[in-house]
Formats: structure tokens, C-alpha cells, sequence
């Protein structure tokens, strides 16, 4: 979920055109989809309908977050709106995961009671939704690349084109073979992997949300290289997070020892020099204490 330097910067104006196109395309899918599916008495056309219109939810969501975002810190919000993005992930994630619970349950049913299905309009429906499913996701894949809010409805397309061609092959074998049984199983398939690929996805957001540290830096390994700086004694009251998906924060008490007590301030200098260099955190808090001697030490992590 995290980055890793790299970031791909594009006009923010342009990506907000491909989300809007991107929803309204969706929109219209969806009704097509419910229309087909209702007819055609396809379950699976129906799941389809149901996690595209999910798609549209998802990007209205991250277009709303996507401007939250862009409002500077104040004194209500002063770290700023840069999370807006991580909750609309979240929201977007568990919404996938209801409607996948959903949808199995709705197939198990189906295997119970199997109903007819209309073949050549689940072929026909379906070819029309993988068309609109790989033009959106072509829409927003280059945003996904940076932000964990357009990841996510990203996914949803991505999902919904693999969902297309699963209910393209089961229409063609409802034609074939009259194998009507194949709706219900499709339908497990797409659920299995709406599920599976959002509960992949949400420990990453989850992770952000709870304070966590960023999984690309090891809070330890930047805890041992502060302690090497000379003049340190020892580091307590660690705290490694991330204030937004590609914003790594760090703040310590750094206990310095007394010879170089009047060396302070160049110690906390080349201690934040060492963390951007060596590990990409640009926002760091030090504070400083004398170093008191033997004793009991206060933990590294947390207070």
C-alpha cells in the first residue's frame, strides 16, 4: 500500500475529469446491467450490475475525498485533509466486502432453487460491460499508482472486467450446453475474488488509520541508526506513522549525552538529516533531555 519514493505526479484538474467520466460511464453500465440481468434472469449479470454501480459509488467517493484532500491545514484540521483519501478507501473496501458476502450467499441460493437463464443476453450485456469495465480502469489506473483512495475504486474495475469475462464464459456455456447451474458458480468466482482482494487491500488502509508504521521502514532500524549518532545516549518515546499514504513522520526524545549537551541543537540537526536521507521521513520532532545516568529508562515506543 505504501509508496516507495517513486511518486507519479499528474495534474490534479486532468484526474479529476477521469474520475467524473469514469462515474458517469459506470452509472450507465449499471442500469444497462440491471435492466439485462433482470431478463435475462442472471444472477451473475446482476452481480456484475451490482459491484459496477458499487464502482460508481467508489469514485464519486474518491473524487469528493481526492478535493477534500487538496484543502490546506487550518486550526480545526492541522495536519490537513490528506486523509480524507485513506477513509474513502475504507469505505470503498468495506463496501466491496458486504456486497461480496452478499453475493455468495445469493449464489448459494441459486444452487438451491436453479432458475433459467437467457443465454444470449447475458453474452451480449456482459461483452458491452468488459468493454466499459477495461476503458474506466484504463481511466484511472496511472492515479492508482500514487493514491490508496483511486487504488481503490481502481480495483473495482479491475474486478468488474474479470467479472465480465467470467459471465461471458457462463453465458456461452448456458447456450452450448444449457448449463444453467454455471450463473450461480460464476458468481461465487466473482465474489471469491471481490472478497479476497479487498481484505488484501484494507489492512494496508487500516494500518495508516491506526498509526501505524509505514511497512517499507522498520521502526527499529531507525531507532539503532539515531542511537549511532554521536553524542546520543539513548532514544525513548519513538512514535513512526504515516500522516498520509506517502507522508512518513517520526518524533523521539533523544537523551543526550552530558559532554555534548551544548552540542544539542547539531545533534538534533544531523539526526533529522540522517532519517530523510536514509529513510525518506521528512516530517521529524525531537526533543532533547540531559542524560540523567543509570536508572529506569522510559520505553522506546509509545510513552
Amino acid at each position: 500500500m505504501a509508496g516507495h519514493g517513486h511518486h507519479h505526479h499528474i495534474d490534479a484538474r486532468a484526474g479529476d475529469r477521469r474520475v467524473a467520466l469514469a462515474v458517469g460511464v459506470n452509472l450507465v453500465l449499471t442500469g444497462v446491467q440491471v435492466v439485462g440481468g433482470i431478463l435475462a434472469g442472471s444472477l451473475a449479470l446482476i452481480a456484475d450490475a451490482l459491484h459496477n454501480f458499487s464502482d460508481a459509488i467508489a469514485l464519486i467517493i474518491a473524487f469528493g475525498a481526492r478535493m477534500i484532500a487538496r484543502r490546506p491545514a487550518d486550526a480545526e484540521m492541522t495536519y490537513g485533509y490528506g486523509r480524507a483519501e485513506v477513509v474513502a478507501a475504507l469505505i470503498n473496501y468495506t463496501t466491496l466486502i458486504v456486497i461480496g458476502l452478499y453475493l455468495v450467499y445469493e449464489a448459494v441460493m441459486r444452487f438451491i432453487e436453479p432458475q433459467g437463464v437467457d443465454g444470449w443476453m447475458v453474452v451480449i450485456v456482459a461483452g458491452v460491460a468488459l468493454v466499459v469495465d477495461v476503458a474506466t480502469a484504463m481511466l484511472t489506473f496511472t492515479l492508482s499508482k500514487t493514491s490508496v483512495n483511486i487504488r481503490a475504486a481502481f480495483l473495482h474495475n479491475v474486478a468488474d472486467a474479470l467479472g465480465s469475462v467470467a459471465v461471458i464464459v457462463a453465458g456461452t456455456a448456458i447456450i452450448l450446453w444449457d448449463w444453467w447451474l454455471i450463473d450461480p458458480a460464476v458468481t461465487l468466482l466473482i465474489a471469491g475474488y471481490i472478497l479476497w482482494q479487498s481484505f488484501a487491500e484494507i489492512r494496508g488502509v487500516i494500518r495508516i488509520l491506526m498509526l501505524g508504521s509505514p511497512p517499507e521502514i522498520d521502526a527499529t532500524k531507525v531507532v539503532a541508526r539515531l542511537r549511532e549518532i554521536d553524542g546520543i545516549a539513548s532514544v525513548h518515546h519513538a512514535h513512526l506513522w504515516q500522516m498520509g499514504e506517502h507522508e512518513p513522520a517520526f518524533e523521539a526524545h533523544l537523551v543526550i549525552a552530558e559532554p555534548d549537551w551544548e552540542r544539542s541543537l547539531e545533534i538534533k540537526a544531523e539526526a533529522r538529516s540522517l532519517l530523510e536521507k536514509e529513510f525518506g521521513i521528512r516530517h521529524t520532532t525531537f526533543e532533547t533531555e540531559a542524560d540523567g545516568g543509570p536508572g529506569k529508562r522510559p520505553p522506546v515506543y509509545g510513552h
